[in-house]
């Protein structure tokens, strides 16, 4: 059993770049889509805003499709993701509140919704990282700090 298990944990190491990596490509895609299409139909957008009575819809709406854009690419390519992410965060955080919170009855319904699950992976990945298979990790890599997310600083003794 305890050859079973290193061996798990042995396979387990060869992927751990895995799920950061196509956590990215699956937001960042998402993302700069969901921006193109906003900056491409902001009248219509516009007009979605301001039926959900949200502020200023013709300052929003363009902010919103750039944010979008310009993060979903940083997050992409892994270039800036930490910060990338926040302001996507935010934009998914307020997206819940005003244009989904209605669709949701029960604590099951929020879980379902495709906003969470982008609020989940992108907290993730202000946490995380960008994962080994990024910009971030490579310029880490160039500036001689070694490695993307670094950890825990080992104590002393």
């Amino acid at each position: 059993m305890s050859r079973l298990k290193d061996y798990f944990c042995r396979v387990i190491g060869w992927i751990d770049w895995l799920p950061a990596l196509v956590s990215r490509i699956t937001l960042g895609f998402i993302f700069v889509e969901s921006g193109w299409g906003k900056l491409h139909h902001l009248d219509k957008v516009i007009q979605f805003f301001e039926s959900l009575h949200i502020p200023a819809p013709q300052l929003q709406a363009p902010l919103v499709a750039g944010i979008e854009l310009v993060c979903g690419a940083l997050i992409l390519i892994g270039l800036v993701t930490r910060l990338a992410a926040i302001p996507l965060l935010c934009t998914m955080i307020v997206a819940t509140i005003t244009a989904r919170i209605g669709d949701v009855s029960t604590f099951s319904d929020f879980l379902s919704l495709s906003e969470y699950l982008f609020i989940v992976l992108l907290l993730w990945l202000i946490v995380k990282g960008a994962g080994a298979v990024s910009l971030d990790a490579w310029i880490s890599c160039r500036c001689g700090t070694g490695k993307e997310n670094p950890g825990p600083a080992s104590p002393r003794t």
